[in-house]
């Protein structure tokens, strides 16, 4: 069984090397040998696994990482392998620190679910091990600044090739487009959430206007970077890119869950952010509204808050059977609880 969810997918290791090298001959016309692949911490409904490709081709020969899905969102507008093999190869030729990727397919007869396979790049990517790391203390001195320059650089892909991306219809702010998506999620989710509605209420009456929208990650943040004792790697999971604020993406890895228990730094648990703003600033040439800022952080902490209910209601409905999953739904108290203090300090 792959990843954390009882009835995700039945294909076992040496399946998944079996029918990955299959797959891969076909599409490389190459005589090629793949090692046995090893899973990797993933998330609740994507599976990575590392193998290594042994060819006489030494464009082919290399080590690549596996993305699968395990079936189920957070959010039912999350892009699918092929679209997310699109955007990072977008960012890949912007300069972006990606993984290249390769390979992607949705034929179910392959791996039971869609892939894609990327470059496998080592180093760390747990954020509760990148905040805590005696090793990789120099690596968090010089993270924020590192990630500010990085999040200018996707802000900057040009989003025309990119058609298939989500975003606000003419005239809308993107602020109001994602809480009108967030809104019909709240409404799937079985159950009285009074603090959400609230929530969701204050956040559409005080909804920020956008002078330009730009490509942004939607999931930028410690958990989906790999670093090591050098620096920022690479910056992972972009299946929910889409077209939208640039103060969403900048707000996100403020969000109180993000900062893995040193809540004292509220940047990603390293420092204040006061790094990474100016970092982004200098690199973007765009200037950051701190009220916006505020706004998309309590929007994260909504969102977060809805995503923690989402992913609990998978496994109670029994669609997905996970103690992980499960043990998500408590994180939706504590997230109303940072929102609705975050709103008391935006209306001082």
């Amino acid at each position: 069984m792959i990843g954390v969810e009882e009835s995700s997918i039945n294909v076992t290791p040496a399946e998944i090397q079996e029918r990955l090298t299959e797959f891969l001959r076909r599409e490389t016309g190459e005589k090629l040998v793949l090692t046995e692949p090893r899973s990797l911490a993933g998330g609740a409904s994507r599976a990575a696994w590392a193998f290594d490709v042994e060819s006489t081709n030494t464009e082919i020969a290399g080590r690549y990482v596996l993305r699968l899905d395990l079936g189920g969102e957070i959010y039912d507008t999350a892009l699918s392998r092929a679209e997310e093999f699109c955007v990072i190869d977008a960012a890949h030729g912007s300069g972006v620190l990606v993984p290249r990727v390769f390979w992607h397919s949705s034929d179910p007869d392959v791996l039971e679910r869609d892939f894609l396979v990327m470059e496998r790049i080592d180093g760390e990517t747990i954020g509760r091990k990148i905040v805590a790391r005696p090793d990789l203390e120099k690596c968090r001195a010089k993270l924020p600044a590192k990630m500010g320059r990085e999040l200018a650089r996707i802000h900057a892909i040009d989003p025309k090739p990119l058609d298939f991306l989500m975003r606000p219809a003419s005239g809308e702010s993107p602020a109001t487009a994602a809480l009108e998506r967030a809104r019909k999620e709240l409404d799937r989710v079985r159950g009285s959430h009074a603090a959400l509605e609230i929530g969701l209420a204050w956040l559409l009456e005080n909804a920020p206007s956008c002078g330009s929208p730009v490509v942004v990650h939607g999931d930028f943040r410690l958990g989906n970077v790999v670093v090591d004792e050098t620096g920022l790697r690479a910056i992972l999971d972009w299946e929910f890119s889409s077209i939208g604020d640039p103060h969403e993406d900048l707000a996100w890895p403020f969000v109180r869950d993000w900062r893995f228990g040193v809540d004292q730094n509220r940047f990603a648990g390293i420092t204040d952010g006061e790094d990474f703003l100016e970092s982004y600033e200098a690199e973007s040439g765009r200037s950051v509204d701190r009220n916006a800022l505020s706004y998309w952080e309590i929007v994260g902490n909504f969102r977060w808050a809805l995503g923690c209910l989402t992913q609990a209601r998978r496994h109670l409905s029994g669609e997905s059977r996970s103690v992980e999953l499960a043990s998500l739904g408590r994180r939706s108290a504590e997230m109303a609880l940072e929102m609705f203090e975050r709103i008391a300090e935006f209306e001082m």
